[in-house]
């Protein structure tokens, strides 16, 4: 699912940092890893190395595609033209498997995290980053144990053979989104590479025809201007979404092999609720998009651009479309009716990032059965009666750090300007009561509760709104967020 994620960029202010910590004692994020889970991952990572796998595909060129500063590389892959027509999709996958005993001290305390949490200044890794950001990591010109998928594609795109098995890697480089699409747009990037395009776009192309969404939300960034802080949005590339295509196609993968075997977690997602996509209708107008009757919601989100203000603040609405998602696990063949993920279109699965979330881990064992026709490991299979339940506890509270970093940080920034007014635009109203809705302000870029005296606001227009509160301590208490805007 999107996330509306936050970066810091600049000087840390010593406030901020003081009510970050505050917000993860609110929320009781876990701290320092306990020493007895620290030992086990330093013993595993200095290991000469895990068991050796059947298979050696250190001469295989694979590369990542990671934000430059990351360190915990879940994928790497090599992209192919097939003979006879139709591309070869090799995609590495960090073998956590091969470093976590089932049942030990690090094991059970993954179970207690499930996913790494993010917060402006720092993240809150599910793993010690011995392994995540060392042993486990598939870091340049390092040899790593991998689940090793391999898909073969015809022209269009389409998926006819899928194959995954343990294996040693090593990538050949760490590359990040923007230098992917400079030389691929320059056309000095090499085949490999090159032809992310071309399977990303047709991937995107079939997407569309199943009725599939992917929304290319703008990343909200904390940007430090003359000694003070703005924020901004960050419009995804179209790198960002041909690489994610290549994930969400082996997530695809493995709930079909996960269905097939008759054992396996997938991550579902229930169709929008009667009415969501009229109210998306009504925002649309409010922010001045053409969305014809005749135009489906997808190709609609296809067609718009997220470094345009508007259409940003559109896309991150659209996100209310995709809440509801979880994880639904089966066993002895009992696959669940309906089995898909409404943005998906398809069966899908959590499987390519065991590094940062916790359920990938026991997907990919299952999937490495499936393929070989053999049955599952008990660890894993056992692990299907609790792991929906410890993922939908870990999504929550993943979800109340993001929507508690994006408040405190925008209260943060804006307290010094109560009393100030802005130009805004009224993307929503609520329907039983009118005078409350949402604004978005594009300086700064800030979407927040606005309230009118008396008057409904007026859906679609830009008005004068006034800065009532900015109290970073209210956020995380019961009540509105800690920004609150009124009608000037």
């Amino acid at each position: 699912m999107p996330r509306r994620h936050m970066h810091m960029t600049g000087a840390d202010g010593a406030a901020l940092s003081a009510a970050l910590r505050d917000l993860r004692t609110r929320l009781d994020v876990p701290r320092e890893f306990p020493a007895a889970v620290r030992a086990e991952a330093e013993r595993a990572a200095k290991a000469s190395r895990p068991p050796t796998p059947a298979v050696d595909a250190t001469g295989l060129p694979l590369f990542t595609i990671d934000p430059p500063a990351s360190t915990d590389l879940d994928q790497a892959m090599h992209l192919a033209r097939r003979p006879g027509g139709g591309y070869r999709v090799h995609y590495a996958i960090a073998d956590v498997a091969a470093f976590v005993t089932p049942g030990g001290a690090l094991d059970a305390e993954a179970h207690r995290r499930v996913t790494t949490l993010y917060f402006p200044d720092g993240k809150v890794p599910l793993h010690p980053p011995v392994l995540s950001e060392g042993a486990a990591s598939l870091l340049p010109d390092q040899t790593r144990p991998a689940l090793l998928w391999r898909l073969d594609l015809d022209a269009e795109g389409r998926v006819e053979i899928t194959d995954v098995r343990r294996a040693l890697v090593r990538s050949r480089a760490k590359l990040d989104y923007e230098g992917v699409q400079k030389a691929i747009d320059d056309g000095t990037a090499e085949e490999s590479l090159a032809l992310l395009e071309d399977i990303g776009r047709l991937r995107e192309t079939l997407e569309t025809e199943r009725g599939g969404i992917s929304l290319n939300v703008p990343e909200q960034e904390v940007v430090e201007q003359d000694g003070t802080y703005t924020l901004a949005y960050r419009a995804p590339l179209p790198a960002d979404g041909w690489n994610a295509q290549i994930s969400l196609m082996t997530g695809m993968a493995a709930a079909d092999l996960m269905i097939a075997s008759g054992t396996g977690i997938l991550r579902t997602l229930p169709s929008a609720p009667d009415g969501a996509v009229g109210r998306l209708q009504r925002t649309a107008s409010a922010l001045r998009i053409d969305w014809p009757h005749h135009v489906p919601y997808a190709q609609l989100i296809r067609s718009l651009d997220p470094s345009r203000p508007a259409h940003a603040a559109f896309l991150q609405e659209c996100t209310a479309l995709l809440r509801g998602a979880g994880y639904t696990a089966f066993t002895n063949g009992e696959v669940p009716s309906p089995a898909l993920h409404a943005a998906v279109a398809a069966p899908y699965a959590h499987c390519t990032a065991p590094l940062r979330r916790l359920v990938d881990r026991y997907a990919g064992e299952l999937c490495l059965a499936a393929v070989a026709g053999t049955a599952p490991p008990e660890w894993a299979v056992a692990a299907l009666a609790t792991l929906p339940q410890e993922m939908a506890d870990g999504s929550r509270l993943a979800n109340a750090v993001e929507r508690g970093c994006v408040d405190l940080v925008e209260a943060a920034l804006l307290k010094d300007h109560v009393g100030e007014t802005f130009e805004a635009t009224v993307i929503d109203v609520k329907d039983r009561e009118p005078t409350v809705g949402t604004v978005h302000l594009e300086d700064p870029a800030v979407v927040g509760r606005v309230e009118s005296a008396a008057a409904p606001l007026p859906l679609g227009s830009r008005i004068r709104v006034r800065l009532a509160a900015a109290d970073p301590a209210a956020v995380g208490a019961a009540g509105p967020a800690g920004v609150l805007f009124t009608v000037a």
